[in-house]
């Protein structure tokens, strides 16, 4: 019977640790955004032709 204390012990002392390590992941930031990265690299290339435009835009203001 003493066993079963001891593993219900060890097991919720476990449980706590891995709350802990949740909550400071979460405070940290670490699931704030965790779709955008997955996608990011299939719209570089617009990403960089909006960002050409817009170069090529303020250069043109630059010049009038």
């Amino acid at each position: 019977m003493s066993v079963i204390y001891l593993l219900i012990s060890i097991s919720i002392v476990v449980a706590a640790a891995f709350l802990y390590a949740f909550i400071r992941a979460v405070r940290g930031g670490q699931y704030d955004d965790d779709y955008t990265p997955s996608v990011r690299m299939l719209f570089d290339d617009e990403l960089l032709k909006e960002t050409n435009k817009n170069q090529i835009q303020i250069t043109e203001e630059k010049q009038l």
